[in-house]
């Protein structure tokens, strides 16, 4: 007989039948999430954000859409040193890159089919503020910091 912790752990293993996409980050299964209509994709274990197309940009802007994201944001962090990661639709290298508003929102950019983001990213890149210069100058520049 399994426990809950087991179940747990299966349920975050990667299967098609089960997961919409497998992380591009830790290889665990992906779960699709709606918020007003806009369908994401959440990892079961990190919780990084799968964005097809413009979905982050249409969240951006419908109000209580930062709930998606659910990860902590210091989980989220431990990610960014990973940086070979391949796009979950097409398997090709990702860009690292970071916003260009928000310098210390690092993520990851496959140009033919969407985004991903770290645990508390999301929740952060929806709310711009006066301290995100701040956490830049902490964080630093992506390109310098991780080439």
């Amino acid at each position: 007989m399994l426990c809950n912790t087991d179940m747990e752990i299966r349920n975050m293993e990667y299967t098609p039948e089960q997961h919409s996409l497998k992380c591009p980050k830790c290889q665990r299964g992906m779960n699709e999430v709606d918020h007003e209509g806009v369908t994401i994709d959440r990892c079961s274990n990190c919780h990084g954000l799968w964005f097809d197309a413009d979905e982050a940009h249409q969240l951006k802007s419908l109000p209580e859409s930062q709930a998606l994201d659910t990860g902590d944001p210091k989980d989220g962090w431990k990610w960014d040193t990973r940086v070979e990661i391949d796009c979950p639709r097409c398997s090709k290298r990702m860009e690292l890159t970071s916003d260009a508003k928000q310098k210390h929102i690092w993520y990851e950019v496959c140009h033919d089919h969407g985004m991903f983001m770290d645990a508390g990213e999301f929740a952060d890149f929806k709310e711009e503020n006066l301290l995100d210069w701040f956490r830049a100058v902490i964080k630093g520049d992506r390109s310098t910091v991780a080439p």
